[in-house]
């Protein structure tokens, strides 16, 4: 029997959120009014030069929860609003899948996805990458799996019949990565793990095991970097027992059919920030040195893992 459900999906996240905001002492956060759209948005005909948008639909993959995901992102979407003389929507869902659904129904213009989201995405209906964030120095990152810092966990193989966090089904990192390693372990995540819940953002994952709530989990390596400065209190609590190998970094995408002339002009946008010294700023609060073109093939390495799998 599957034993990845031990709570409805929307009962969990909202318990997540619920556990993860109390042990994190966030009350002083009660003020902030956040001005994201969690409501499915009306949909709009297909964009064409015709029929230019009134506004820049942009959804955001619940990499991280949606409070954060809107503190992040805030200053970038401003910047893109002033760019493209558009105002912007933000957009978010709860799942990896459901924004996918809404850039293939051309209800979203540009969107950050994971990389796991880009592939299905592109070879499905022909998603496009826009740009691509180069961080740390790279275009890549690569799965962290993490156990609490007192654990005695130290491999991978030693979480079987423990407790385990992934982030989406549709994840790159947080799914299709630890599936990989289990799968060339001869191992099987239903049978593996005690038991496994899906949390639907990284950084619930990573403070799910600070908190001890589960006994490892697999995280964007990005996130983990990112929150390892800016909250170090929370990742000092865990510990790193396995990177991936790196991939192609998660992209900046656009669906088909996009006005040409508003592609181009996101597009240089996006590759021309960091020469910008409002730009740079705001790139380096979010950990970003640049935007650059990444090409599709930088994906192969996740395919070949989901073939892997499906041939299993």
């Amino acid at each position: 029997m599957r034993k990845s459900t031990f709570l409805p999906r929307t009962f969990l996240v909202l318990f997540v959120s619920f556990i993860s905001l109390h042990l994190l002492g966030c009350d002083q956060r009660r003020d902030e009014t956040i001005n994201v759209s969690l409501k499915k948005v009306e949909k709009n005909k297909t964009i064409t030069p015709e029929q230019p948008v009134k506004r820049l639909r942009i959804a955001i993959s619940a990499v991280i929860s949606p409070k954060e995901t809107f503190a992040l992102y805030r200053e970038l979407l401003d910047y893109i609003s002033a760019g493209v003389h558009l105002p912007v929507q933000l957009v978010q869902r709860e799942t990896y899948e459901e924004v996918n659904d809404m850039i293939r129904d051309k209800e979203i213009d540009l969107a950050f996805v994971c990389s796991g989201a880009y592939i299905k995405g592109h070879d499905q209906f022909g998603m496009k990458i826009l740009a691509a964030p180069v961080a740390y120095g790279k275009p890549v990152y690569s799965s962290y799996i993490i156990v609490p810092i007192a654990s005695p966990i130290a491999t991978v193989e030693s979480l079987r019949g423990k407790r385990f966090a992934f982030t989406d089904p549709m994840s790159n990192t947080g799914k299709l990565a630890p599936t990989y390693m289990l799968s060339k372990m001869k191992e099987d995540i239903d049978t593996f793990f005690k038991s496994y819940i899906f949390t639907y953002s990284h950084d619930r994952s990573i403070e799910m095991v600070a908190h001890n709530l589960v006994d490892g989990a697999a995280v964007d390596g990005l996130i983990w970097e990112y929150m390892n400065i800016k909250t170090p209190s929370i990742t000092a609590k865990t510990r790193i027992i396995k990177k991936s190998e790196p991939f192609g970094i998660p992209p900046v995408v656009v669906p088909p059919g996009l006005d040409p002339s508003l592609e181009e002009q996101l597009r240089n946008l996006f590759l021309n920030i960091h020469t910008d010294e409002k730009g740079r700023k705001i790139l380096a609060k979010l950990m970003i040195d640049k935007f650059i073109i990444l090409d599709d093939h930088k994906y192969d390495s996740i395919r070949e893992m989901n073939a892997w799998i499906n041939s299993k």
